[in-house]
């Protein structure tokens, strides 16, 4: 695939998962795609079962894509996921074989509090 057709794939996805179409945001992955969240420890197996525990999730979800890189095989989004109105930074790492995407692994991050003692050397950022 074009660099323009996988960023055009993952544009759909994001829009897909940011609508709860749980059928679109699914189209991206290959049948056997593997999905991993390190910071829990799960590992899960195939398109079918990450498309259901998307949507078996109870909590109302929003993304808002921060920025997406990579070339060849290897995907990077930077996105804010919203659960029930509570942010977390987001990383996905997406490995395409072909079309579609093999693995994929997130890591989540919890917004904290900025440092006072480092206030003169930083610039602040938009609110979450």
């Amino acid at each position: 695939m074009s660099v323009e057709e996988i960023r055009a794939a993952l544009d759909r996805h994001w829009a897909a998962s940011d609508a709860n179409d749980f059928e679109a945001e699914h189209d991206i992955y290959h049948g056997d795609a593997v999905l991993e969240y390190p910071q829990s420890g799960e590992r899960i197996r195939g398109r079918r079962n990450i498309q259901i525990t998307r949507s078996k999730q109870p909590s109302k979800k929003r993304f808002t894509v921060r920025r997406v890189i990579g070339g060849g095989d290897l995907w990077i989004t930077e996105y804010l996921l919203t659960y029930d109105g509570k942010p977390s930074y987001t990383v996905s790492i997406m490995e395409f074989s072909g079309d579609k995407v093999a693995r994929e692994t997130q890591y989540f991050a919890d917004p904290f509090e900025a440092s006072s003692w480092r206030a003169q050397w930083v610039e602040r950022m938009g609110e979450a």
